[in-house]
């Protein structure tokens, strides 16, 4: 049983990678232009589906917001990369939890234990906070969490929660490349700026004046903006 769950893990990260491989081109500005933008409610399925799938194996949720807004504009660039990035991050929990935990509990027993005791007390806060704040792989936090025994609906609340002021700003900054208005990437900018520092004050308080980087769970890469290989 143990065999076959494992093998079945592996076969579903290697299918995910293949698929963003085959499509990991695509998500771009032409590919925009070309296949979602004015292209109806298609488009927006389109745009979801394959930002979930890259997602889910690693892309960037900021630069999935960013097309999202050059793609839709604000607003809906907003919402419709929000669903894809909250979809990537379930997808991706529920794979390491269901198929990959006997695997990767053998090999990193340590760091699971420490990824337990920082999200497991208050798992909405701290999933919350780490979202907030720019520090660690969105991936590889999700696959932490799906290995641990965190609870999963007050993970994937405060994560979706946490995702907002970023995914807001790189809609705005994406929707402002659309429309090459200067001053509204600027404005994004400073807003980026102001949600990471009450992220730092707000994770301050929450981890009794821990660092940033002390928790295990922001230990890892950070977020690139493509696929990773982590």
């Amino acid at each position: 049983m143990e065999a076959r769950l494992i093998f079945r893990g592996l076969l579903v990260i290697v299918i995910l990678v293949l698929a963003s491989y085959l499509v990991k081109d695509l998500l771009d500005q032409g590919w925009v232009d070309a296949q979602v933008r004015d292209q109806g409610p298609t488009g927006v399925l389109l745009f979801v589906l394959v930002s979930c799938l890259l997602g889910s194996v690693g892309l960037s949720r900021q630069l999935i917001a960013f097309l999202g807004g050059y793609a839709f504009g604000f607003l809906q660039g907003f919402v419709f990369s929000m669903l894809a990035v909250v979809a990537a991050c379930v997808t991706t929990f529920i794979i390491a939890r269901s198929l990959l935990r006997s695997l990767l509990e053998k090999r990193f027993t340590l760091r699971i234990q420490q990824v337990d005791r920082f999200l497991h007390e208050n798992t909405f806060t701290m999933a919350l906070l780490v979202r907030l704040l720019p520090l660690g792989s969105n991936w590889m936090i999700n696959i932490a969490a799906g290995v641990s025994s965190v609870r999963k609906w007050p993970f994937f609340l405060g994560s979706a929660l946490g995702y907002i002021p970023q995914m807001l700003i790189f809609s705005l900054v994406g929707s402002g490349a659309r429309i090459d208005q200067f001053w509204q990437v600027a404005i994004a900018m400073a807003l980026l700026v102001l949600a990471t520092v009450l992220g730092l004050v707000l994770y301050r308080r929450a981890g009794h004046g821990r660092a940033p980087g002390q928790p295990p769970a922001l230990s890892v890469a950070r977020d690139s903006p493509g696929v990773t290989q982590e």
